[in-house]
């Protein structure tokens, strides 16, 4: 009975993993009448932004954000929530990058629901003019990943199951993020921004609760990324997972230096000098990591965008108060409280369980869906979270 009862918590984790991978239909809904309405209404297809603020694009003097998402909804709350909590609104100019199949509805969305204050590009993929090297360098980090993805994917076979094992590596195969072109481009933020030197990047999946307008001017003491390191729960506790969660240190490629239980930094909520990631040799390292993967036959580490970037970005990061992001809302529980979670400047919902889906936790669900504009005529036409 013992084991029948692990076997069922083993195969409620897997489909609560292959739950997360699911698009409901409210929001296919939101894309499709979106999209319609890009087709037929010449508002929906105005300039983003408007002529008189596109100077405010690569001007420096400006707060600029970045988003790379193919979730409309998702992109509306962040930006929303940016915007209400702001000092500042003014100043802040949003980036967002998108596919080709999500630009009509993600630009219908914001050309028709416009910011009195912020200032809002949207960008397809197919609008970028690269140079030959870099698209041959994302083709190739796509196959990468994709097949780390699918070695662990193809391995998640029912004697695993059943016979106990360390599971939760096969798992992270079954996240929409392992797969997301997306979520992988980030690693190409310089040649996406050429004419930036600071940016914050927000993941689509958080939530800001308070004004972010200090982080422009932190100083990184002459590192890459600001990124949460340390926990607010103490000197024993990690604001998300530890190396060793991540990577594989009985491999001899894997670093010895690194120590294996110290905490990974927090993606979703950082703060990039550009100007010193072009100098680096950040995105060529990278690159380096994910062949050293394929050849080790992805025995590395487990699928994701992290864990190459943990190791690309090594000797980069510049620890912030933890307090800026608390992460691992999109899993079952959290150890935050209520009032760190009051506190946190943006809240992750990193994890399968999104806050648009079904499965999200509703006991953190209702931070996230205040900032979702029910009065819209589309959220209501397609019964979005109801």
């Amino acid at each position: 009975m013992e084991q029948k009862v692990q076997s069922a918590k083993k195969r409620e984790l897997m489909y609560w993993y292959l739950a997360s991978r699911g698009v409901p239909k409210s929001l296919h809904c939101l894309c499709l009448k979106l999209a319609e309405e890009y087709a037929v209404n010449a508002m929906a297809r105005s300039c983003l932004p408007p002529p008189e603020h596109v100077s405010r694009l690569a001007d420096t003097s400006f707060n600029h954000i970045v988003l790379l998402t193919d979730n409309v909804l998702a992109a509306s709350v962040v930006i929303s929530s940016t915007v209400e909590n702001a000092a500042n609104p003014e100043k802040l100019v949003f980036h967002i990058v998108t596919d080709k199949k999500t630009y009509s509805p993600m630009h219908a969305w914001f050309a028709t629901n416009t910011l009195k204050s912020a200032v809002v590009e949207v960008k397809g993929l197919h609008q970028y003019d690269w140079s030959q090297e870099v698209n041959v360098g994302v083709k190739q980090m796509l196959e990468i990943h994709h097949l780390i993805c699918s070695h662990y994917y193809n391995n998640l076979k029912e004697n695993d199951l059943d016979y106990g094992g360390e599971h939760q590596n096969f798992l992270e195969a079954l996240s929409p993020s392992c797969l997301s072109l997306m979520n992988h481009l980030r690693i190409y933020i310089p040649e996406l921004f050429p004419e930036l030197n600071k940016i914050v990047f927000l993941d689509d999946d958080v939530v800001v609760q308070h004004d972010i307008s200090s982080l422009w001017t932190l100083d990184l003491n002459g590192k890459i990324v600001g990124a949460v390191v340390d926990s607010w729960c103490g000197e024993n506790c990690c604001p998300g997972r530890k190396y060793k969660d991540y990577l594989n240190f009985s491999h001899p490629v894997i670093p010895s230096h690194l120590d294996q239980d110290s905490c990974a930094w927090l993606s979703g909520m950082n703060i990039f000098d550009l100007e010193a990631w072009r100098r680096s040799n950040i995105t060529s390292s990278y690159h380096k990591w994910l062949k050293l993967s394929l050849n080790s036959g992805f025995t590395l580490w487990q699928p994701g965008v992290l864990p190459p970037s943990l190791l690309a970005f090594q000797g980069h990061v510049h620890p912030i108060d933890p307090l800026w992001q608390v992460a691992g809302l999109g899993y079952r529980s959290s150890s935050a409280g209520g009032q760190i979670l009051e506190a946190a400047a943006v809240l992750h919902f990193n994890g399968p369980a999104k806050p648009w889906l079904e499965i999200g936790s509703p006991e953190v669900r209702s931070l996230w869906s205040r900032h979702v504009n029910f009065s819209n005529s589309f959220i209501q036409k397609c019964r979005v979270l109801h």
